[in-house]
């Protein structure tokens, strides 16, 4: 009886062990120091997209990063060469560009800021670099990024993210530069 019971405790342990492991790896992460500041929230929104060739980024914080009402949207010419904009929501835009990130590398850098808050909003022109690799010299594309972002009081919150790139008729201004010394 004494051998039955305690057959009977050590596979129940191992069972409960073996779901505790197992909800182990299915809870989420905390992401919750990514988005305690402006700072925070904008560095973690470049390094989630950033990454050499073949390194798989982290689409459950990207997405932590956004507003469940944010998008992102970019702006272009189209075949008519008229201007034109595209709303995405993050899932969009993981589907739309994830792929090409991890196929070709991509490395976005952040080579100057400025930042104008009020009360719980805030709205950051961030210009960028972006490389194919960390080991590039030159970058293949430079842009704009304007980030409006809201704090509800526990975190900050990317609301959009709206973004235009340089380019021979419009290159970027020296006041989103950084200061040559």
């Amino acid at each position: 009886m004494i051998k039955k019971s305690l057959l009977l405790f050590s596979i129940c342990f191992i069972s409960l062990t073996a779901q505790s492991q197992e909800k182990g790896k299915d809870a989420p992460k905390d992401y919750s120091k990514n988005v305690l500041t402006i700072d925070s929230t904008i560095n973690s929104l470049y390094e989630v997209i950033s990454g050499e060739k073949g390194k798989k980024r982290d689409w459950s914080l990207f997405k932590f990063l956004f507003h469940p009402d944010g998008k992102l949207i970019t702006s272009g010419k189209n075949n008519e060469s008229k201007f034109q904009i595209r709303y995405m929501k993050p899932d969009d835009y993981i589907k739309s560009s994830g792929k090409w990130l991890v196929e070709n590398g991509f490395i976005e850098k952040e080579i100057h800021r400025t930042v104008d808050a009020f009360g719980n909003m805030a709205h950051v022109f961030s210009t960028f670099e972006s490389f194919h690799s960390k080991t590039d010299d030159e970058p293949f594309m430079r842009g704009i990024n304007s980030i409006q972002l809201l704090n509800d009081g526990t975190r900050w919150w990317i609301v959009n993210v709206f973004w235009d790139n340089e380019n021979r008729r419009n290159p970027i201004p020296n006041s989103y530069l950084p200061d040559s010394k």
